[in-house]
């Protein structure tokens, strides 16, 4: 089943692809080009804008996505956002996704089991990708539109490993982390590991996280692992949920459970800030 993991993450590249995805129309938005001084690369970046952003001054909360290119996850995410603020589903937000250049290698953190090394020959740039996220795109995006403070993160397998670890380490960089079939294996599932310390370090604001697995078994063990730990160490200013589906595999989940997912963690359309109950 590593195998089979394997091929999806080589093949597929990003959690948005199954057997026969749906052709997505690609809906309007701006693209930017952003030279990194920390990635050491050009970044293309794809935002999509509600359309409360033009007919008013109001400021907005950011959704971040990795897997954000136009031929990636972006238009299908972009389009489900769309229809959940048009049906007063959600409060409108800013769509920021970000597209990839080196994906295993941006969205791993280190590992010294020998079978990642096959996945990911290239990997460990976690930190840096984040440490853009945080020190670079964020300022940029705050610089050009009108921003409210609150940000969330999207994303499936390696991208939903990115959002464990950082929800993990970096607990105050989102307010609100979703993560489908995230791919917390990764180093001996050290991040599950570790998780006990860590949310006994957790900062006192509120924080949300909603994650599911599928029915690959490198996978739904770790994430069982994890829902089980937030059981016995989550803080009280931590609000979580998480959905096991069995029926659904790798390439289908994100498609399958992104708007439940965004209805339950994101902000709702009273615009209150708070998230979703």
């Amino acid at each position: 089943m590593r195998l089979t993991l394997l091929l999806l993450m080589i093949f597929y590249g990003c959690g948005g692809s199954g057997d026969a995805p749906p052709a997505d129309p690609v809906p309007a938005h701006e693209t930017l080009r952003i030279p990194s001084t920390v990635l050491q690369e050009e970044r293309v970046i794809n935002i999509w804008l509600p359309p409360q952003y033009t007919a008013s001054t109001d400021s907005f909360a950011v959704l971040y996505m990795p897997d954000g290119g136009i031929k990636e996850d972006f238009p299908h995410i972009a389009n489900t956002i769309a229809a959940l603020v048009a049906g007063g589903e959600i409060a409108p937000v800013i769509l920021v996704g970000i597209e990839n250049t080196q994906r295993r290698r941006d969205l791993t953190g280190p590992s010294s089991v020998p079978e990642d090394a096959e996945i990911a020959p290239i990997s460990d740039g976690a930190a840096l990708f984040r440490s853009f996220i945080a020190t670079e795109l964020m300022l940029e995006i705050e610089k050009r539109y009108r921003t409210r403070p609150q940000r969330a993160i999207v994303g499936e397998s390696a991208a939903g490993l990115f959002i464990v670890e950082t929800f993990l380490l970096q607990p105050d960089l989102f307010e609100i982390y979703i993560a489908m079939d995230p791919a917390i294996y990764w180093n001996d599932h050290s991040l599950v590991k570790m998780a006990p310390q860590k949310l006994g370090e957790f900062p006192d604001h509120p924080i949300t996280l909603w994650f599911a697995a599928s029915d690959v078994i490198d996978i739904y063990p770790y994430n069982d692992q994890l829902a089980k730990v937030l059981e016995e160490h989550a803080p009280v200013n931590l609000r979580w949920k998480y959905q096991k589906r069995m029926d659904l595999q790798h390439g289908t989940i994100f498609r399958a459970t992104k708007e439940g997912a965004f209805k339950w963690a994101m902000w709702p359309a009273s615009g209150t800030g708070l998230s979703g109950q």
